[in-house]
């Protein structure tokens, strides 16, 4: 056998006798269905026991057809040219006239049931963050008139503070909305990871909006201090806020306690490892706001008792440290889910035990699981396989006395090589079907897990 296999040509012609499908003679060749009428047709079996056999075809009998259609490869070239440019202008158009639908439906009013994008903000998170942007808006909008009112540094801060929460919070539902998107061909895996950008760049706002203004009019204040009016009204409105945004905080909280429940994790450990990114930001948007309330509250009050305006700037400045604490967080954080962590020691373990334990597989190298965020995990190994296992698998299914027939008719190397390379694709379908069977009981014992890589070894 070897003495044959040595003599016979392995360059582009003997590549040439590869099958290809009917779908892909079309697309590559530029044929239609026709032309395939009058080719060879072979019948393969499908890798998978649910999928019927389907027709493939010689690629060296479709390169003859398509030279004979198109009459030379140049001509062809053009053609493939031609059908290219013809696919991208088609797409262009087919964005465009979605996006016009879009608007004539926006326009006349759409009929249609509510999205799922805007079903996202009657629960969960996504209730959670609108629930802070109605109560932020009017916290700002009472600040802001405190403020014009009193001239206090610290109310000012608040205002900034409240301001900065309601654009921010803007952002997390913009953020929401994007993550609900479907998968394209050029995001394959879809648009989860747009909540975790928007609270990168809510994070880097508050730090921007927040506590830098609210250190600059503190300093502002040391530097040069003016005398203060009134604080009652100012008092009135800390106090109202100090209740909404006690109540948004609690909302926060019990929505996080119940993500957290579900998924098996302390409460601590759900906002450090940041698995739901907007619902974090607003419980330490409003955790900072109930601390900053507390402390413009206490300074202003010292401004009453003393008259001292120092004391109503060192407030601002503390409210600006706050902000800036809570901003370093959340980039942090944020940070790390967008670089890929891995997923916790523990359910790498039961996974790399799960595909351990299969008989088929023989070791496991190299095992990576990534949490893309939003309970969204990609697992990665590579698998040495057990050969005799997998081709066990495949003589169960044949008919033994069958193949002994077969084996006892080869009398040549060329009806031994026929042999070899009908059965060997065979157990190579075989493989891929026990491929498919482990990575669907990956996903199916851990919902987590949304996309397998398994690498043969």
């Amino acid at each position: 056998v070897k003495a044959v296999l040595k003599k016979r040509e392995y360059g582009p012609k003997y590549t040439q006798n590869n099958f290809i499908t009917g779908v892909r003679a079309i697309n590559e060749f530029c044929l239609k269905s026709s032309d395939l009428d009058q080719l060879r047709k072979i019948k393969r079996r499908s890798p998978h026991d649910d999928t019927e056999t389907f027709t493939v075809y010689l690629r060296s009998d479709v390169e003859a057809k398509s030279l004979e259609v198109w009459g030379s490869p140049e001509a062809l070239a053009r053609e493939r040219k031609r059908r290219k440019e013809a696919e991208i202008k088609y797409r262009e158009n087919l964005f465009r006239n979605q996006r016009l639908l879009k608007e004539y439906k926006e326009f006349f009013g759409n009929t249609k049931p509510r999205s799922s994008a805007a079903a996202m903000f009657f629960k969960g998170p996504g209730k959670v963050v609108m629930v802070a942007i109605c109560i932020n808006g009017l916290n700002f909008f009472f600040k802001l008139l405190a403020w014009v009112y009193t001239g206090s540094a610290s109310m000012f801060s608040e205002a900034i503070h409240s301001l900065a929460d309601t654009c921010n919070q803007a952002l997390l539902a913009l953020g929401i909305s994007q993550s609900a998107r479907t998968p394209d061909p050029s995001h394959p895996y879809g648009f989860t990871n747009m909540r975790y950008i928007a609270s990168l760049i809510s994070g880097v706002g508050i730090f921007m909006m927040g506590a830098g203004l609210s250190w600059y009019h503190g300093i502002i204040g040391l530097l040069h201090p003016h005398p203060i009016e009134s604080l009652l009204w100012a008092y009135c409105i800390l106090a109202g806020s100090l209740v909404s945004e006690g109540a948004t905080l609690l909302v926060a909280i019990n929505e996080i306690r119940r993500s957290a429940r579900a998924k098996g994790l302390s409460f601590y450990q759900y906002v450090v490892q940041s698995r739901d990114p907007s619902t974090n930001v607003v419980l330490l948007e409003d955790a900072a706001a109930v601390l900053s309330v507390a402390v413009a509250a206490t300074c202003m009050g010292l401004t009453s008792l003393t008259g001292n305006p120092y004391y109503d700037s060192v407030g601002s400045l503390g409210v600006g440290t706050l902000l800036g604490t809570v901003s370093a967080f959340l980039i942090y954080t944020n940070t790390e889910a967008l670089l890929g962590r891995s997923i916790q020691p523990e359910q790498l373990q039961r996974l790399t035990e799960l595909l351990e334990s299969d008989p088929v597989v023989r070791a496991i190298h190299d095992v990576k699981a990534t949490d893309m965020g939003m309970s969204k995990v990609r697992f990665k190994a590579e698998v040495d396989f057990d050969g005799r296992v997998v081709t066990r698998s495949y003589l169960e299914k044949q008919d033994i006395e069958q193949l002994l027939q077969e084996i006892q008719q080869v009398k040549t190397l060329e009806e031994l090589e026929a042999f070899m390379l009908k059965h060997g694709e065979n157990i190579i379908d075989t493989l891929g079907a026990e491929v498919d069977r482990l990575e669907k009981d990956l996903k199916q014992r851990n919902p987590d897990v949304r996309h397998v890589d398994l690498e043969i070894l």
